[in-house]
């Protein structure tokens, strides 16, 4: 059966930064479509992050580019199997130099908390109860 994927392209500040910042996550950067203007942040087999400088970004829209640090467009939402990984990522974010929300979203079956990273994109990372899902 043929697996969708998605590409988030993301505009970024620092590209080096940002791709210290998502392999300090547990993230991998797949060389085969990275350079000086984009980096390809591997984050599942379905799920790759373009980081993309902002000039570089600005060659593929006609829009003005948003500054994620004051506003917000997009909230992208990461699964996670279990409420420790959800802590758990949340900690690599802050100690590689993210920021954490402090809304916690806890209703028993489903646990999640969010990040901004170097750029303030905004990162949800969310456990579901397997159990609830399929109820």
């Amino acid at each position: 059966m043929y697996q969708q994927m998605i590409f988030v392209n993301l505009p970024v500040n620092d590209l080096d930064a940002s791709k210290k910042f998502f392999t300090e996550l547990g993230y991998s950067i797949n060389p085969q479509f990275s350079d000086e203007n984009a980096a390809s942040v591997v984050i599942s087999d379905t799920i790759i992050a373009m980081l993309l400088t902002k000039p570089f970004y600005a060659t593929f829209t006609d829009k003005e580019i948003a500054d994620s640090s004051k506003t917000s467009e997009v909230l992208i939402a990461l699964s996670a199997e279990s409420r420790e990984k959800v802590d758990e990522l949340l900690q690599k974010a802050v100690a590689a130099g993210g920021t954490a929300s402090d809304k916690i979203q806890d209703m028993g079956f489903m646990y999640g908390r969010s990040f901004d990273d170097l750029d303030g994109h905004t990162w949800e990372v969310v456990w579901m109860d397997p159990a609830a899902v399929e109820g």
